[in-house]
């Protein structure tokens, strides 16, 4: 019986478990590991074939034990804890499947997994991961067709499926609520008309462009990260636009803004006192000492809103005008803000979350100018089952399964953007209700 060891239990590892666990038919053992032994245990659900167990990544011990027992190791860990798991499987010859994006640490180690004979498969999740094998699909068929590829544009976003948006965001925490509040530190590089573009930090969340979907209608795009990195990825070298965005209902964008022009997403000190200080006082730690006015006046002010205006009203929905004590030590501001938003951003019983893609192709054929929208929407079957954790585990369990089954001969570290590897994920996605949508226009 091979062994599939699976290293965090987070939101987004049920479906990817799940998807071990009812395939496993008594040929795989799934070992489920993480820092909180109860989440690994409500993912097995004592399930025959799963075995959950208290696991410590920054014990090297136990790391290398578990390991050296598994056939293939699939981290579900945050992002910087990967290069540990995967240092680890080069040494003891492991195969290793994430879904986050590829870091310099693991790139680094692409000499020696070939010469070790594994692979280091990295980006199987939905962005990034989905929109890989989606994109490249779809590049290579219209590159097969004979068009010429001008401009391409692909936005991804996790919200709240329509009739459960019910506050004034429209948006509730469906994956790990830190990524959320530093969401665009990095700023955003991109590729628009021939010219190269550079978003700081503090301009990102109000540079937005505007998407439709077909059923779903407008949405705001801000930029994600580096699109940059992907000409070289897809092979797209003679583009005039590329661009990697991530969407949000209309209005979050701008009320977002409002935290990054305060400070209040900084994570690079720690607040005094916070364990006292309560959420009105730690926004108007952000602004210029007056007693005279209450501080959400002083905020509008400060920002030019008007105090009656939505922006305005999402931020009294927070309760951050509130005297509510934060009551923990040492918090950075991001992570204090992380806790209001814990408080109100959190799915309720009965809530279903959904996951937005669109990519945009625009190419000549035979001298006509044509687009070509491809869309997928995914919606949650439940806070459990919920369309982020669909969209991120089952393509990175799909990913392992065939690694664990030899189908893929490649080796070294790799990305999921070769055809024997998507066509066969997301054929098999389909079944899962995960499937793309084509809209192709004329422009003229």
């Amino acid at each position: 019986m091979q062994t599939v060891l699976i290293l965090g239990a987070g939101l987004s590892s049920t479906s990817l478990i799940k998807y071990f666990l009812d395939h496993s038919h008594h040929q795989w053992k799934i070992r489920v590991g993480d820092i909180k032994l109860e989440n690994a245990i409500t993912r097995v659900e004592d399930h025959p074939e799963g075995e959950a167990f208290l696991f410590d990544v920054h014990d090297p011990v136990q790391r290398r034990e578990e390991i050296e027992r598994a056939n293939i190791v699939i981290s579900m860990l945050p992002a910087r804890m990967h290069h540990l798991v995967a240092e680890c499987c080069v040494e003891l010859g492991r195969d290793m499947v994430t879904a986050s994006y590829l870091s310099p640490a693991i790139r680094a180690l692409d000499s020696e997994a070939r010469e070790k004979e594994i692979v280091l498969m990295n980006e199987c999740g939905v962005d990034p991961g989905i929109d890989h094998m989606s994109a490249m699909q779809m590049i290579n068929r219209i590159r097969e067709e004979g068009s010429e590829l001008k401009a391409f544009e692909s936005n991804t976003g996790g919200l709240v499926a329509p009739g459960f948006e019910n506050n004034p965001w429209k948006y509730k925490f469906t994956w790990n609520p830190r990524n959320v509040v530093l969401a665009g530190h990095e700023g955003a590089r991109f590729l628009h008309n021939g010219k190269f573009k550079y978003i700081p930090y503090h301009k990102v969340f109000s540079r937005i462009e505007t998407i439709h979907v077909p059923e779903l209608g407008e949405f705001e795009v801000y930029g994600n990260r580096d699109s940059l990195t992907y000409r070289e990825t897809y092979g797209l070298h003679n583009l005039e636009t590329m661009f990697r965005g991530t969407i949000r209902r209309p209005g979050y964008c701008e009320a977002w803004d409002i935290f990054v022009q305060l400070g209040a997403t900084d994570d690079t000190y720690i607040m005094e006192n916070t364990e006292e200080m309560t959420y009105r006082e730690f926004i108007n730690s952000f602004m210029a000492y007056r007693t005279d006015i209450p501080v959400d006046q002083k905020l509008s002010n400060y920002l030019s809103l008007d105090k009656d205006s939505a922006m305005m009203e999402r931020l009294r929905w927070l309760g951050i005008f509130d005297d509510t004590r934060i009551g923990v030590a040492g918090l950075t501001p991001a992570k204090v803000l992380q806790k209001i938003l814990e408080e109100k951003w959190h799915l309720n019983p009965g809530d279903k979350d959904m996951i937005v893609m669109q990519h945009q192709f625009d190419f000549e054929k035979e001298g006509i100018h044509k687009k070509r929208f491809s869309t997928m929407v995914c919606i949650g079957e439940n806070t459990k089952h919920t369309a982020m954790s669909m969209t991120v585990g089952l393509p990175l369990a799909m990913v392992a399964r065939r690694i664990l089954e030899g189908e893929y001969q490649e080796k070294g570290v790799q990305l999921p953007i070769q055809p024997d590897i998507y066509n066969p994920v997301l054929e098999e996605l389909e079944e899962y209700g995960i499937r793309f949508v084509e809209e192709e226009v004329s422009i003229p």
